[in-house]
């Protein structure tokens, strides 16, 4: 078809947020396929994940979020947490650092 040139700050911003958020979905479902295998700290830290998506995930999607951050939090054995509006950065970090502890393949 040809290429599609990311040319402004805010498409920039809504590429970055795409694929954060893809990888982040991607990641639940290779947990959810392996959730008895996880430990309980990855099992909090992927709840920490889906609540730090919440604000930038739209629609239906972002109330989702709301679920799997409460299961995951549920399956570690912690209390429900704050949901805190992070930087994409700092989102895009915890995804990377789950992905290999979670999926290293």
């Amino acid at each position: 078809m040809g290429v599609h040139r990311i040319t402004s700050e805010a498409a920039r911003y809504y590429a970055t947020k795409e694929k954060i958020l893809g990888t982040g979905i991607s990641l639940f479902g290779a947990a959810s396929e392996r959730v008895n295998e996880i430990n309980k700290k990855d099992l909090e830290a992927l709840g920490d994940l889906a609540a730090a998506l919440l604000p930038h995930t739209p629609g239906n999607s972002g109330k989702l979020m709301v679920v799997v951050a409460r299961l995951f939090w549920a399956l570690a054995g912690v209390e429900e947490k704050e949901f805190k509006i992070l930087p994409l950065e700092e989102i895009e970090s915890q995804v990377e650092d789950l992905k290999q502890r979670i999926s290293p393949e």
